[in-house]
């Protein structure tokens, strides 16, 4: 073996070794500036980075561009902002630095527009996301006695989770609904349970007016949306997907105003999603926080909410049994 050889092994070696241990690789959970929920997830594949990232409301969409320089992270998002003076679009690039600090994520972020000039400066932190255990089998899952969500008479037991924005909520003939007046001054708010809670099985029946867009949010954290989608192609933000993660493996829809069953089971950071007595998500496993989720933190109890910021919808008969964990 020459030499020159014996330095390329050494380097390519070398190089493996440091995208094997690439620190930075695997699932983030983000509080991002404000506050917010967010996430990022690192990939390596054939020698090269990739990632994509929530930042608050919205999707999980790819990033721009993914490195590591030295002991960091530098992930790039490209975006187009308006320019009200002008009546134009720009092209805005923001730069994510992440260092690992204490086995937890420190980041920063600045924008940029064509002209060069920094804005929007910001710190934030992340935590790396444990690894999804197996898939749990469902048959052997206990679960606890059913606890009735909606008392059909008022919404005792609920409450908006920001109580200054307007309330689009009432308790109809034994129907919950909400009920949207699209204008300036009205910012309608999404409405939680009292009480909060782990892994569950939830039973509801939904009924979608008319450009429908809500969700049920479980444990505050994961999305499984609810909209008028009957007769468009499969989506992973159409009707009983986990909004933007999972899409359904087939249609079950009904048309617009017809009542609709789901059956959801959340166990392990495993979903399944019966829609009309057919499983569109079939204990799938969950990565990450959906867009609007009231936290990343994955491992604590949250509540159900719905959300009512968008448009009108009506929901009833909510049944909620929680898992029983076995005595340690």
């Amino acid at each position: 073996m020459t030499s020159l050889t014996r330095t390329l092994l050494a380097i390519s070696l070398t190089t493996a070794f440091a995208q094997a241990e690439n620190p930075f690789v695997g699932r983030w959970a983000l509080t991002i500036p404000g506050g917010g929920a967010g996430w990022l997830g690192v990939e390596e594949k054939d020698g090269a980075l990739s990632s994509s990232v929530l930042w608050g409301g919205g999707s999980v969409v790819p990033t721009a561009g993914t490195k590591v320089e030295g002991d960091q992270l530098i992930v790039t998002r490209v975006s187009k902002a308006k320019n009200q003076k002008k009546g134009t679009e720009e092209q805005v690039t923001e730069t994510i630095t992440a260092k690992i600090e204490g086995g937890a994520l420190k980041l920063s972020t600045v924008k940029s527009k064509a002209d060069g000039k920094a804005f929007g400066q910001a710190e934030f932190t992340g935590k790396r996301i444990p690894d999804l255990p197996a898939a749990p089998n469902l048959s052997k899952v206990k679960f606890g006695e059913p606890i009735q969500l909606l008392n059909g008479k008022d919404l005792t037991g609920w409450r908006l989770i920001k109580p200054d924005s307007d309330n689009g909520w009432s308790m109809v003939d034994g129907i919950l609904q909400n009920r949207v007046v699209k204008a300036k001054d009205k910012h309608f708010g999404n409405l939680r349970t009292d009480a909060e809670f782990e892994d569950f099985n939830l039973k509801a029946e939904v009924r979608t007016q008319e450009a429908s867009n809500s969700g049920i949010y479980l444990r505050g954290i994961y999305e499984v949306q609810i909209m008028e989608s009957f007769g468009k192609p499969l989506d992973s933000h159409h009707m009983g997907a986990l909004y933007s993660r999972i899409t359904p493996s087939v249609n079950a829809e009904k048309p617009i105003g017809e009542w609709q069953t789901l059956d959801i089971t959340l166990v392990d950071r495993h979903l399944t999603v019966v829609l009309n007595g057919k499983t569109i998500i079939d204990n799938q496993p969950v990565l990450g926080c959906t867009g609007g989720a009231m936290t990343s933190d994955e491992f604590k109890p949250g509540p159900l909410f719905l959300q009512g910021d968008h448009t009108n919808v009506d929901y009833r008969n909510m049944v909620l049994r929680p898992v029983v964990k076995p005595a340690q």
